[in-house]
């Protein structure tokens, strides 16, 4: 059975956070086929997929390996905070992030 093509809209963001960065970095972004690409690795890796399009329009304009701006410290901290719980074996919806005014 042949695969669909990718969707050329579809657009993907993976960040990443250790204790020693400042802030969560972008690793990894792109539409169509690296989007797809992108989320298809992050689930087979059990990693979280969350779909927010306002939030991934902003994170779509940080350069690869540069650290999220400020202005997305607060609803990307609600996220992760969000999958801590999760992990954590409690039942919580996702949480709609903050996002700052346009």
């Amino acid at each position: 059975m042949a695969k669909a093509p990718a969707d050329p809209q579809r657009e993907a963001v993976a960040l990443a956070y250790s204790q020693s960065d400042a802030a969560p970095r972008v690793v990894a972004r792109g539409r169509g086929l690296m989007a797809e690409q992108i989320i298809s690795r992050a689930h087979e890796n059990g990693v979280y997929v969350h779909e927010s399009p306002e939030l991934l329009t902003l994170l779509m304009q940080v350069d690869i390996d540069e650290h999220i701006p400020p202005q997305l410290y607060l609803a990307v901290a609600e996220l992760l905070a969000w999958l801590y719980h999760i992990e954590n074996g409690e039942s919580l919806p996702p949480p709609n992030p903050v996002l700052p005014k346009a």
